[in-house]
């Protein structure tokens, strides 16, 4: 889409900021998106906040919203629901990211037709995250490439920009700090076009504390990655039980032939029961992987189908 044709039909752009808790830092938050973006419409959806933080968003002049289930996967599903737009940009209330980058994450998805920008964080020094995010950040984003492609560096980042088309295809069924895991999942196995871009990540707000608990969450994100990969590699998936199973197996039934070998007699029924019916175990899984994954590749056909039947950013705007 060309400079003219953007002026000839003005986006309609939102910025989505899902918040708890965040008084200290959402006005400003609010403020600096509104300057970079000056266009758009800023939505803060309060997900039961115990402070002041949908007052200080009104006053810095969002539209305030409120999301009663507990949890950023249930804000983000309410908020890819109900608000319609061209262009998403999704980010944290927390004040960590850079707002005066926005305006270049929307020209990429612009200019070169992507459904989904992710904005990878360049941090100042250890002090930016907290022990253990950035170890934990860089293996669960090094799983996801193994799984499902290398296409980002910062699989968690909570700075995105989408379009339409991505927003009203993504199913949004994780419930917490899991949906950035399900966000990029979505884009690879669909093969979407989407894009990276490095943005200034700095401290939080004094005041502020981060809601993400290393562990707790490290291992519902974990959980989450091994959950798609069933839905979504079931031939992989199934086939790493095949393995495990079918090497137990063999392992149980070595000294058995080993002995029938050597006497011609089978001393260890019970063993010799075992090993084989771990072994037909070992054969259902792969069964159950390639029949699974025929149901997969024709679940991810419909999915693709009804991805492209959204309009890229609406109807005016297809070119």
């Amino acid at each position: 889409m060309t400079g003219e044709e953007r002026d000839a039909a003005p986006l309609a752009i939102a910025v989505l900021i899902p918040c708890h808790n965040e008084a200290g830092a959402i006005g400003g938050v609010v403020g600096g998106f509104r300057t970079a973006l000056p266009g758009a419409t800023v939505y803060v959806y309060d997900n039961n906040s115990s402070d002041d933080t949908p007052g200080v968003a009104a006053r810095a002049g969002a539209v305030v919203r409120r999301e009663r289930q507990q949890g950023k996967g249930h804000v983000v599903r309410r908020m890819f629901a109900d608000v319609e737009a061209d262009v998403y940009v999704l980010v944290d209330g927390d004040g960590t990211y850079d707002a005066s980058a926005a305006p270049r994450l929307v020209e990429l998805l612009l200019d070169e037709r992507l459904d989904m920008v992710n904005a990878r964080r360049v941090d100042g020094g250890e002090s930016t995250y907290r022990r253990g995010h950035r170890f934990g950040n860089r293996l669960l984003t090094g799983i996801v490439a193994r799984l499902f492609g290398r296409r980002f560096d910062d699989m968690l980042s909570g700075y995105r920009v989408f379009s339409r088309r991505f927003v009203k295809s993504f199913p949004a069924l994780s419930t917490g700090f899991e949906t950035e895991t399900e966000l990029t999942i979505h884009a690879l196995s669909l093969a979407m076009p989407v894009g990276e871009f490095p943005t200034r990540y700095v401290e939080r707000a004094a005041g502020t504390a981060s809601k993400l608990r290393t562990v707790r969450d490290g291992v519902r994100i974990l959980g989450t990655i091994l959950q798609l990969t069933k839905e979504e590699r079931p031939l992989l998936f199934f086939s790493v039980g095949f393995a495990g199973l079918a090497a137990l197996s063999v392992t149980l039934a070595l000294p058995v032939v080993i002995e029938w070998l050597r006497t011609g007699l089978v001393p260890r029924f019970p063993t010799a029961i075992l090993s084989a019916s771990i072994m037909l175990l070992a054969f259902l899984s792969l069964a159950s992987g390639i029949i699974l994954g025929s149901v997969t590749r024709a679940r991810r056909e419909i999915r693709r189908l009804q991805y492209l039947s959204v309009p890229w950013l609406g109807d005016r705007r297809q070119t």
